[in-house]
């Protein structure tokens, strides 16, 4: 009778056990956690907010147009990584991201004044980039040739890889309440060079009103090749001026490009004129 009890209770353990062995793992994106902590500063962060400001209190402005070269090193942290990460993302990415979700209105870049909007059928127009399709020579098996069309090649992330500057627009300001010389940056055009057409230069793809891109912006963090537990977000390089550019256009009466005066050497000094004119100007305004 014992012998029969003790059967009983082996054979109820397998038929309970068995199911629960049986059921195949579940994977939840997201269970394996990629760190030893979870991330929590940059997710929460917000924008530093812009201090109210009256016509009234500008004593002095200017609006100057800078291009941010992506080949300079101190720019990278801006132009990787090249291909999508769960972990890391570059600034066109983050824009591109929420272009498309309908978040952030990009503009055409035929002008600088925010006043044609794309579609995000547009962009995602422009994201891809189709190769011609092709005939390749094969041969069946009596050696005859013959030619099948081979379709072309999507590519849908040339423009990340291919992104040459990105031009921005801002107004340095003197607030006489504060007693600062301060700059605000207004817009953001990405250029990109197509492929077989490198020579010409970044073609303008479409344009930001950066003010509405901040609260997004404040969310993701730029690669820090000295600690990567201090990272930044790129409203706090932009907010703390952690890049390098050279101006190409101050406003003018012509309205014009330094470049169209001014070419190679020149067209440097001039840069550095203008940016020595607004160092200066704060300069002069102090007596020590």
């Amino acid at each position: 009778m014992k012998k029969i009890k003790h059967i009983i209770f082996a054979t109820l353990i397998v038929l309970f056990v068995s199911p629960v062995m049986a059921q195949p793992s579940v994977f939840t994106p997201g269970d394996y956690r990629d760190g030893v902590y979870d991330k929590e500063n940059s997710v929460n962060r917000r924008p530093i907010p812009y201090t109210h400001l009256r016509q009234a209190d500008v004593t002095w402005q200017k609006r100057v147009w800078r291009k941010i070269d992506m080949r300079e090193k101190i720019n990278q942290q801006l132009y990787y990584p090249l291909e999508l990460s769960t972990s890391r993302i570059s600034l066109l990415q983050v824009l591109v991201k929420y272009v498309l979700s309908g978040e952030i209105m990009a503009f055409n870049p035929i002008n600088d004044e925010f006043l044609i909007p794309m579609e995000r059928s547009e962009i995602r127009d422009k994201l891809i980039e189709r190769e011609d399709s092709s005939e390749v020579e094969q041969f069946d098996a009596d050696g005859n040739s013959f030619y099948t069309k081979m379709p072309g090649i999507v590519d849908s992330t040339w423009m990340y890889r291919n992104l040459t500057d990105v031009e921005i627009k801002e107004d340095w300001y003197f607030d006489k309440q504060k007693s600062t010389l301060e700059v605000r940056i207004l817009g953001m055009t990405f250029n990109a060079s197509k492929k077989g057409k490198e020579e010409i230069g970044g073609i303008p793809q479409f344009s930001v009103y950066f003010p509405s891109c901040r609260k997004f912006l404040a969310k993701h963090e730029v690669f820090n090749v000295k600690n990567d537990s201090e990272r930044r977000t790129f409203d706090d390089i932009f907010w703390k001026r952690q890049f390098s550019s050279f101006v190409t256009k101050e406003s003018n009466v012509y309205d014009r490009d330094i470049n169209f005066h001014a070419k190679g050497l020149e067209a440097i000094l001039e840069s550095d004129r203008v940016k020595g004119d607004i160092f200066r100007w704060e300069h002069d305004l102090w007596h020590f």
